[in-house]
């Protein structure tokens, strides 16, 4: 029974690993998994940024405010801030908070980066 994502794998190229003498268990973890690596890497970066930036869930879930994430505390603390007198002060902080906030994200990408290469099986096998 086929995988849909061994459908994205030439046949060509399992030919070759089988030839070699490599099992199917052994195929799909030096094979497979690095074929689809990028794709792989594309869905955690997007579910990443999704579950980071996700605001309207903690709101409506969370009741203290000390366990709000980072959205959600930065946009309460702009709101106090606009409501009172102390805008200027707190306008630093927000700003530095979403600078910090976003670090994680930045770092995630550069780290994960090289893994969003095109074409890894072009050339791999001749035809």
């Amino acid at each position: 029974m086929r995988v849909y994502a061994a459908e994205s794998i030439p046949d060509s190229l399992l030919e070759a690993a089988r030839v070699d003498g490599a099992g199917e268990i052994r195929i799909f973890w030096q094979v497979g998994l690095r074929l689809l690596g990028p794709g792989l890497v594309t869905v955690l970066l997007f579910t990443m940024v999704a579950t980071w930036n996700n605001y309207f869930l903690p709101l409506i879930m969370l009741s203290k405010s000390e366990l709000y994430p980072l959205t959600v505390g930065l946009a309460q603390q702009q709101s106090a801030a606009s409501a009172g007198s102390a805008t200027q002060a707190l306008f630093s902080t927000v700003i530095t908070g979403s600078l910090v906030a976003i670090l994680p994200l930045i770092v995630a990408f550069l780290f994960l980066q090289r893994y969003w290469q095109s074409g890894l099986s072009a050339g791999s096998v001749k035809e």
